[in-house]
């Protein structure tokens, strides 16, 4: 191969990916697949490394290799890079930009407003020369910034080179902007960071700040940064009459800009774009904490700035038009632990009152101890809090410089705030909870679970008469539901005494259901249908499981650690003993008589609770594959109806697995062990012989 194939097709190649990241990056509308522009990449890198020599400043393969640095160099701005002045309101858009922009131009003057979103990032300038990007810094002091140019170049939404379009490309061109990360990329970027123990970014400003100004470029190639250009600072040999019409160029160079922007006729359309925006400003998938307001006209820009006098901190065409602060200081004064419907313990940080985002806050949420603890929040402490849309405002961290030494470490009980319970944290697990089945701070959530279908199914006990029969202190654990008579029920709002004879009357058919529907209704955590169901085939009654221990429990087939705990954990707390015994007492009949004995086989249940006996007592099933006449959960409930269990995992406590096509590790597993396999229409034979 000749030098000069590879040359051009190094110089094709550069062409082509530089195109696909405009389409990709600026324009938000790729042509190639990732794995397709992943192979262009590729063939660029292999012809470089080949013939290093013809590699270019503006390759797309040098976006990340720079070395890192020891510190960032200083780049001073061909001209000041001013702040905008700030309006808090609409009384202040108009007082301190509108009027004073009147004055200038007089009352009569036509003048639109170029509208922009305020996005909440960092400053940067661009410098490309002959159209080849050269030097990137940030804002700094105004006057004098920091050298990130080889970190710039990692964002792939800042092109190397500009593309050629209908204007012509400057000989020097210097444009300003915003390097921001959007909403999604931030929250997935801190979940991987979490998870690989690192420290967790504020809000996406910080994020993007602190990405930027990595000395290794690298690390700031692997955060998902992105860039919106606002401003041309200098374009040698091109001239624009406004504002749009500068960012309209910046476009067609490939250069990316927000696409919310709006041009205004007239300054009431101005503030209808305020209020626009902040009713959208949740939707959004970039944080913005306000708009960028500009008269739109270059010629009127210049004249206000004659008229009213240049100010070298700020210009006065131009006004930052924010909204409420979505993020405030104020003080720690306590944490309080609040109990949930679950028994979920959540702890709350009491504030000392402050508006943030037009809502005053007094207390927001902590989510859970190792939040706390990740933070470093102490009570006593300054903290920041803040506010998104409608959700619940919370402590994003504290304000170090402001610790006096006397802050106070949170350490979260070991027993329920309400009910003093045991309060348990299974291993793996971030949440603490209640096991107390008679806490009152649950208590709804538990007489739910105790009435639903999949536990002692009591027909028209629904949620809304369950909040009367506990709110009127009717009800204090489950057991009360069966000493409550006709007038009480007949008490309740919209009952009549038909209703109520009906709610009575399920009531007293609950009795008769399945010990395996009486442990779901129990509402123990991590016990479900299945594992219920388990429990019931394994032991003989409520006192012998209420008396295993963790190792017997965990014997069980299919019972882990994390669910063996938390049967022990429910069973040893004594108020949980109480209400079941009062439940025996009540007549609950899979409580009160003896499951299975010497010699008896395990009891299956079917879907409607009633126990069920058969050929295929004692036997247990697991389904594999596909089925082709039923589904999987209609092959289980048939077993269970003849008087087997199924099973979700092979065992040597398995007797025959049901394999269907696509089969996977459950037969191999059977296979190992002897288990006896056999096909769906095996099954169904097995099935009519009963």
């Amino acid at each position: 191969m000749t030098k000069k194939v590879p040359a051009s097709r190094a110089a094709e190649l550069r062409e082509l990916i530089n195109h696909h990241n405009h389409l990709y990056y600026v324009l938000d509308s790729p042509e190639v697949s990732d794995a397709e522009y992943d192979r262009l990449l590729r063939e660029l890198e292999e012809i470089e490394q080949a013939h290093p020599d013809l590699v270019t400043p503006d390759s797309p393969t040098q976006r990340v290799g720079a070395a890192p640095a020891e510190a960032f160099a200083t780049v001073t701005h061909s001209t000041p890079m001013r702040s905008l002045d700030n309006a808090m309101n609409e009384d202040e858009i108009r007082s301190k930009f509108f009027s004073p922009v009147r004055k200038a131009l007089g009352e009569d003057a036509t003048v639109e407003f170029a509208a922009e979103p305020k996005l909440d990032g960092l400053s940067v300038e661009l410098v490309y020369r002959d159209g080849v990007f050269t030097v990137g810094s940030t804002r700094g002091d105004g006057v004098n910034g920091e050298d990130v140019t080889g970190n710039l170049r990692t964002i792939r939404a800042i092109p190397m080179r500009l593309l050629k379009g209908k204007r012509p490309v400057p000989p020097l061109l210097e444009v300003r902007g915003e390097v921001y990360m959007e909403k999604a990329a931030f929250e997935k970027m801190n979940r991987a960071l979490e998870k690989a123990g690192k420290p967790a970014f504020a809000n996406p400003r910080n994020a993007a700040a602190g990405s930027l100004r990595q000395l290794d470029p690298r690390i700031t190639a692997a955060r998902p940064l992105s860039i919106f250009l606002y401003f041309v600072n200098k374009a040698e040999g091109v001239e624009f009459k406004t504002h749009s019409e500068s960012l309209a160029y910046l476009r067609d160079l490939g250069l990316r800009t927000v696409s919310d922007a709006r041009l205004c006729k007239t300054f009431d359309e101005a503030i209808q774009y305020y209020r626009d925006m902040h009713e959208k400003r949740d939707r959004l998938p970039y944080d913005m904490d306000g708009i960028v307001l500009k008269v739109n006209d270059l010629a009127l820009q210049r004249e206000v700035e004659r008229k009213l006098g240049e100010r070298s901190r700020s210009p006065h065409f131009a006004i930052a038009c924010k909204y409420p602060p979505r993020q405030e200081t104020t003080k720690l004064l306590d944490i309080a632990v609040q109990v949930g419907r679950t028994g979920a313990l959540t702890p709350v940080a009491v504030l000392q009152p402050v508006r943030v985002g037009g809502v005053e806050v007094s207390s927001a949420t902590l989510h859970n101890e190792d939040e706390i603890a990740r933070k470093d929040v102490r009570i006593g402490d300054t903290v920041i809090v803040q506010r998104a849309g409608d959700v619940i405002p919370e402590i994003v961290g504290p304000v170090l410089s402001k610790r006096t030494g006397k802050e106070k470490k949170f350490v979260m009980s070991e027993k329920c705030p309400v009910c003093g319970a045991a309060a348990t944290r299974p291993e793996g697990e971030v949440v603490r909870r209640c096991v107390g089945i008679a806490c009152p701070a649950q208590l709804k959530g538990t007489i739910e679970t105790f009435a639903s279908k999949g536990g002692m199914d009591i027909e028209g006990l629904g949620e809304k008469l369950i909040d009367q029969v506990v709110d009127k202190g009717l009800v204090k654990d489950p057991a009360d539901l069966y000493d409550l008579k006709l007038e009480d029920w007949a008490g309740l709002e919209r009952m009549a005494k038909k209703s109520a004879q009906n709610i009575l009357d399920g009531i007293g058919a609950s009795k008769e259901r399945s010990f395996a529907h009486v442990l779901f209704a129990l509402g123990i955590r991590n016990v479900g249908a299945h594992t219920a169901r388990v429990l019931a085939s394994e032991f003989g009654g409520i006192d012998e499981l209420m008396d295993a221990s963790v190792e017997r429990l965990q014997e069980v087939h299919e019972i882990g650690p994390v669910v063996a705990q938390s049967i022990r954990d429910f069973f040893g707390n004594a108020r949980n003993r109480q209400a079941i015994e009062r439940l025996k007492k009540a007549g609950i009949r899979a409580l009160t008589t003896q499951q299975r004995g010497t010699g008896f086989q395990p009891v299956s249940h079917g879907q409607d609770g009633r126990a069920r006996s058969g050929k295929f007592t004692g036997k247990t099933f697991v389904f594999t594959g596909s089925l082709e006449s039923m589904t999987r959960e209609e092959a289980e409930e048939k077993a269970r109806q003849l008087g087997g269990n199924a099973a979700s995992s092979v065992s040597k406590r398995t007797d025959y697995v049901v394999a269907g096509p696509g089969a996977g590790s459950k037969l191999a597993k059977a296979e190992s062990l002897g288990v006896k396999v056999i096909s769906e229409a095996d099954f169904l034979k097995m099935c009519e012989k009963t």
